[in-house]
């Protein structure tokens, strides 16, 4: 059974998977599951937390990709040892502070490529889920922000734990980003939540279609708009301006 202080949290599906990670991961840091323990079943920790399966199944794999838990195809998840030496690496995005379009810079680079990859190597149940969350996202327009939520299923579509992880943590940059927060809060209204959900409607389409070359496009094109709509705010005359930008688009030849 599971302690009372893992009871319902509150619904914000912007990162969703991640407060319930860090839920679970706060009860193993008590002791409520000592190392070897098998966590409660999938169903029953998305009934206790009244969410679906697959938010649990993405907040198990983060705890995974902590080695925190691991998930035995058939078996279950167990509780991992924690690690011996206490002198953990301290993550990335805690130690670098980077602009904003520095961020955005890095992110059409690596995302872009990622969901290429994912075009090729997402599985039915991928498709389904990036399909769910753009509908969640044309449901929500006028009040939530799904957008971590969209990318992180575009990178588990890969099938690959480190290309997850790197993402992560170029989202966790962004996310300690006053300047970052302040910007996109400004550029967050409806016309360009609409023009950001096409935007990512276009991307799941193309990897529905196994289109490598179309969604590596899509997802740089989003990124763009993202760019452009937040350079229309930002003072390109001021000091500490980061002009990272592309004098023409590495796709142009592609």
């Amino acid at each position: 059974m599971i302690s009372p202080v893992l009871s319902r949290i509150d619904k914000v599906s912007m990162r969703l998977y991640q407060e319930i990670g860090q839920k679970l991961r706060d009860a193993i840091q008590r002791g409520a599951f000592k190392p070897g323990d098998k966590l409660p079943a999938e169903r029953d920790l998305a009934a206790q937390f009244e969410v679906s399966r697959s938010v649990v199944r993405e907040a198990l794999i983060l705890l995974e990709l902590e080695q925190c838990v691991k998930i035995r195809k058939g078996s279950g998840v167990y509780v991992l040892p924690s690690p011996e030496s206490t002198l953990t690496p301290e993550p990335l995005s805690d130690s670098v502070s980077c602009g904003v379009f520095e961020l955005l810079q890095s992110r059409q680079l690596m995302e872009s490529e990622i969901a290429s990859f994912a075009a090729l190597q997402a599985n039915r149940n991928d498709v389904l889920e990036l399909r769910k969350a753009i509908e969640l996202e044309r449901e929500q327009l006028s009040s939530d922000d799904t957008d971590e939520h969209f990318h992180y299923l575009v990178a588990a579509a890969t099938q690959n734990a480190a290309l997850v992880a790197i993402m992560q943590e170029s989202w966790k940059l962004r996310n300690r980003s006053g300047m970052w927060l302040n910007q996109h809060r400004d550029t967050s209204d409806f016309s360009a939540r609409w023009e950001w959900y096409e935007d990512r409607l276009r991307i799941v389409q193309a990897i529905q279609r196994r289109d490598a070359r179309g969604a590596k496009r899509a997802m740089w094109q989003h990124i763009e708009n993202i760019k452009n709509k937040m350079l229309k705010l930002a003072d390109t005359t001021a000091a500490d301006f980061d002009g990272y930008m592309f004098s023409s688009s590495p796709l142009e030849n592609d």
